[in-house]
């Protein structure tokens, strides 16, 4: 029985590995996606189009947005907004939010 509950915890600890890996993996958003041009997403904030979107102030961007889930640091994370992909940490959308 001892044999079964270590079998068990190292197949967790390795599907537990695989799925952090698969997660680090995902796609970056790319800024002509659907969802993306909707909500106005750049990679880079600083190429935000100001006229269209006047909401945008230097200094947001997606890393001290509330919707970042990467750190601070990350040059990528993930965002609610735009499932199964990353956004760049210098990136900003319309939806900013600061964090807070």
């Amino acid at each position: 029985m001892n044999n079964n509950r270590r079998t068990f915890f190292m197949t967790l600890a390795a599907g537990t590995t695989l799925l952090t890996t698969a997660a680090h993996a995902q796609a970056k958003l790319d800024e002509k996606d659907p969802q993306a041009v909707a909500l106005g997403y750049v990679a880079d904030a600083t190429k935000t189009d100001t006229k269209k979107f006047p909401k945008y102030a230097a200094g947001q961007v997606c890393t001290n947005c509330a919707l970042y889930q990467g750190k601070p640091t990350d040059a990528a994370g993930g965002c609610p907004l735009f499932a199964g992909k990353q956004v760049a940490g210098k990136g900003w959308c319309s939806a900013y939010a600061k964090k807070g």
